[in-house]
């Protein structure tokens, strides 16, 4: 078991933000990095943050969740589906950072491809957009966990004995309930990057401003 979990919001291919927070958080060699998705698109760097995260991975215990971007950037880099979509979701800076989706490495895609919908770790859940309240975690669905926003939300205690964390829906500051946490704080549209370590719910951050 981990002995310091620490748990970071959407990045968006803010390299610098990223860099930044990361010398923020107080890791030791046994601690666990859980990323809730959205690495890339719409930032300036995601071919930056992609080998930022793998390069992470081989120093400490990482789980990297896969946001609705990740998917969108795979529906289109393996099966060249829903570049509409894509486009629509900031896919023309994901594209430049890499110089064009030929360009992507193979192991970028490797990565993507092995990110994770969820993870649970003792009584938390782990996962980009949320869950569908009152579905049991093993019903739901994947679009679901990538895509839902306000009817998880507003909902109350949607997964019974859970406390679910989550990205994929912009705050001003970290959302904690007793029931969820909420940690994107908007880095790409010039707020924060925010973690929060799971044993202490202390909060760390940068400001992303400009």
């Amino acid at each position: 078991m981990a002995s310091s979990t620490f748990v970071i919001g959407d990045v968006h291919g803010c390299l610098d933000c990223l860099t930044e927070l990361l010398s923020k958080i107080p890791l030791t060699r046994d601690s666990r990095l859980i990323f809730l998705g959205d690495y890339v698109d719409r930032g300036p760097d995601s071919k930056g943050v992609v080998e930022t995260l793998l390069k992470l991975s081989e120093s400490y215990d990482c789980v990297f969740i896969r946001g609705n971007h990740e998917q969108m950037m795979l529906d289109y880099v393996l099966n060249g589906t829903n570049l509409d979509l894509w486009l629509m979701n900031g896919a023309g800076a994901t594209l430049r950072s890499y110089g064009g989706v030929d360009k992507i490495p193979k192991d970028h895609v490797e990565f993507l491809k092995s990110t994770s919908i969820y993870y649970v770790q003792g009584n938390d859940v782990f996962v980009h957009a949320g869950v569908r309240p009152n579905v049991p975690l093993e019903e739901q669905s994947e679009f679901d966990m990538l895509w839902i926003r306000y009817e998880f939300i507003y909902s109350e205690n949607p997964l019974p004995g859970y406390r679910i964390f989550f990205g994929h829906t912009p705050f001003q500051d970290v959302l904690i309930l007793k029931d969820k946490v909420g940690l994107d704080t908007g880095c790409v549209y010039g707020n924060k990057l925010s973690a929060i370590a799971l044993e202490t719910m202390q909060i760390f951050q940068v400001s992303c401003g400009g």
